[in-house]
């Protein structure tokens, strides 16, 4: 069965999507709203070449330097600044005028509060590789460490066994 979906509700998806937060993809959204990874990526490609119809905005326009990803310092200061003598209705029309959301702004202030533990950095290619071998370094010893436990798991079950047949050939020894 075919189901329908209103154009505010393919906009929502395609914002919805487009301002995910890092740890999750596009399918993970699609998931989360119940539509086809198929559908909501051809919904972000009309909206990217501007041939989705919004019935609440005539002008939208997805474009690239809009999402809150590429704001600048100076950019997310101004809307930290500027959200925070307002009431939250006032606060959420403001971010609706500039293409964000609410917990954008939050997100940001915490990234100024907090620089060193920001959730927007991306670790280099430099940063990757050395993770990547750290990684591959730990798990090979953890595979030797494996390796040895089974092979002495292995020698202990077989002198366990070895002991039963020494005890049925010969009898039990403990004549205490």
């Amino acid at each position: 069965m075919r189901r329908t979906f209103t154009e505010a509700f393919k906009v929502q998806s395609v914002e919805k999507a487009l301002n995910k937060s890092h740890n999750q993809s596009i399918k993970d959204i699609a998931d989360i709203l119940d539509v086809g990874y198929s559908t909501l990526t051809k919904w972000i490609t009309q909206a990217k070449n501007q041939t989705l119809e919004s019935n609440l905005e005539e002008d939208f326009r997805m474009k690239k330097d809009r999402r809150p990803q590429d704001w600048t310092l100076d950019e997310r200061m101004n809307a930290i600044i500027s959200t925070a003598a307002l009431c939250e209705e006032q606060a959420s029309e403001f971010c609706r005028e500039h293409g964000i959301y609410m917990h954008h702004v939050e997100q940001w202030k915490q990234d100024f509060i907090q620089p060193n533990q920001s959730h927007s950095k991306t670790p280099s290619k430099g940063d990757r590789k050395d993770n990547t071998k750290l990684l591959k370094h730990e798990n090979q010893k953890l595979k030797k460490e494996l390796n040895r436990k089974d092979k002495a798991l292995a020698e202990t079950a077989a002198l366990l066994v070895l002991q039963k047949k020494v005890n049925e050939i010969w009898g039990c020894d403990e004549d205490s």
